[in-house]
């Protein structure tokens, strides 16, 4: 497998495949790299070049007793950038991936980024408090972090039911789909998963967004249970200078599984534009 090793002694792995415009994929909580299959199989055979990697404690990267923040993620991903050294790269993250890429765009990329796209990311700022009076209590996430620490095995067989839209009318449950989703958060640390709880509710994005010169492409489906759309992309596209903004309705969180064709045909669009 290839991996890198980062500055602190983390094996990163990464997949790297085709030629052409890189195309770098940041993966959600708590999965791998392993979630983006149906994009990186649409544009690797569209010619461009695909990347996506473990974070750090999650899949086959090593499970370190530290960095499950935000920053450190995103460090993570320029060190990743530098070696293989990307250049007019696009950046794609779904969910906490979104938020890695906000503050590597806004603090790491050094200029090897050209556009980024943020699916039903956690940007601005996913926790209520004073500034962000109708964000999520911050009892949810203390019962995900219980029920992460505690029972992760069946918390995460369950989780999978809103996450992909389940149990509405209509849904087409698929067990694989299902069955992928604990395959992958079941490789990863337990402890990197509890602390990575705390990376994506509680981190302000806010001056990432804001700071963005590069044209920024936000997706996200207007029945996302898991990261509910008016209090971040409805608030994330107001930040961004150079934003779009594309609601899907009835979309899960996990449409880039779900709704492949739909998303990889707007990213299309996207990466090709002017």
């Amino acid at each position: 497998m290839p991996t890198l090793k980062l500055k602190d002694g983390t094996e990163l792995y990464y997949k790297d495949w085709g030629t052409g415009q890189p195309l770098v994929f940041h993966h959600g909580w708590p999965l791998s790299s392993d979630d983006w299959d149906a994009q990186l199989m649409f544009f690797l055979q569209h010619g461009y070049r695909v990347i996506a990697h473990d974070r750090r404690g999650h899949g086959r990267t090593t499970q370190t007793t530290h960095g499950h923040d935000i920053d450190t993620y995103a460090a993570d991903s320029a060190e990743l950038a530098e070696f293989l050294d990307l250049k007019e790269a696009i950046h794609i993250g779904h969910s906490t991936g979104g938020g890695v890429v906000a503050r590597y765009a806004a603090k790491y990329a050094q200029g090897r980024i050209a556009k980024a796209v943020l699916i039903s990311a956690v940007t601005p700022l996913m926790v209520q408090n004073e500034s962000n009076p109708d964000g999520v209590p911050m009892a949810v996430f203390d019962d995900i972090r219980e029920n992460t620490a505690t029972r992760r095995q069946q918390y995460f067989h369950e989780f999978t039911i809103p996450f992909y839209g389940y149990n509405r009318p209509g849904a087409t449950e698929l067990q694989g789909v299902r069955d992928n989703w604990w395959r992958q958060g079941m490789m990863g640390g337990i402890n990197a998963h509890y602390y990575g709880i705390k990376a994506f509710s509680e981190t302000d994005f806010t001056e990432d967004l804001k700071s963005l010169t590069i044209p920024v492409l936000v997706l996200h489906g207007e029945d996302d249970q898991i990261v509910p759309i008016d209090i971040t992309a409805r608030k994330a596209i107001k930040l961004l200078q150079h934003g779009s903004l594309i609601t899907y309705p009835g979309f899960p969180h996990g449409m880039p599984t779900t709704e492949a064709a739909t998303i990889n045909a707007d990213l299309l669009a996207f990466i090709q534009s002017a």
